[in-house]
């Protein structure tokens, strides 16, 4: 199997597992994308984020763009010369220029089993709901909101006693694992794809 050149892109404490999973794959990170630095909360000074801050401890280029809509970031995405982006939390709507930039396109993890919870906070979405499980899917991205082929899933349950905080931790080192086991298969040529079901009942619990 021959390494492929990724570009990472996330944000938040989700994505650093995936992150770190990815720098021990034998997978090269041509890039890391998270979004720009901001304020901490009651005016304290600019932070970066958490993402920003393992990339840049491992050597990694940073990228920061307040958006990708813009040509010359588009561009300069192009010129990455990615065989795959992989986007965990990254809270950046993606262009089509940039879906398509990679030879392999995109994919995402997404702390659901889709197409339940589509969009923002599925885990705490899914606690309020009373689910009594939820899991992980990596999925190929499109222009919709979490609507591309589902690539893999892994469910996993909520119990009574499952606290937001216990559930991040636990879908955060299951989107690792998943995420790393689709790009290998995807570069072995052996990943299947599944059309997600149409309709909007999952965005209404």
């Amino acid at each position: 199997m021959k390494p492929l050149r990724l570009v990472f892109m996330g944000t938040p404490a989700y994505a650093v597992p995936t992150l770190d999973a990815l720098c021990a794959s034998g997978h090269s990170i041509a890039a890391v994308y998270t979004q720009p630095p901001r304020a901490a909360e009651r005016g304290r000074k600019v932070r970066p984020t958490p993402v920003a801050v393992r990339a840049e401890a491992a050597g990694f280029p940073v990228r920061t763009p307040p958006s990708l809509k813009r040509e010359e970031a588009q561009t300069a995405f192009a010129a990455l010369g990615a065989d795959l982006a992989v986007t965990v939390a990254y809270g950046l709507i993606l262009p089509p220029a940039v879906l398509a930039a990679p030879r392999l396109g995109c994919i995402n993890a997404h702390a659901s089993l889709l197409p339940r919870w589509r969009g923002a906070a599925p885990i705490q979405r899914a606690i309020m709901a009373g689910d009594t499980e939820t899991g992980v899917t990596i999925m190929r991205m499109d222009e919709g909101l979490d609507t591309g082929p589902i690539l893999a899933a892994e469910a996993v349950p909520i119990g009574p006693e499952t606290t937001g905080g216990a559930l991040h931790d636990m879908l955060a080192a299951l989107s690792a694992r998943l995420v790393v086991d689709a790009i290998d298969a995807l570069a072995a040529g052996t990943l299947a794809e599944t059309p997600q079901p149409s309709g909007r009942r999952d965005l209404r619990g």
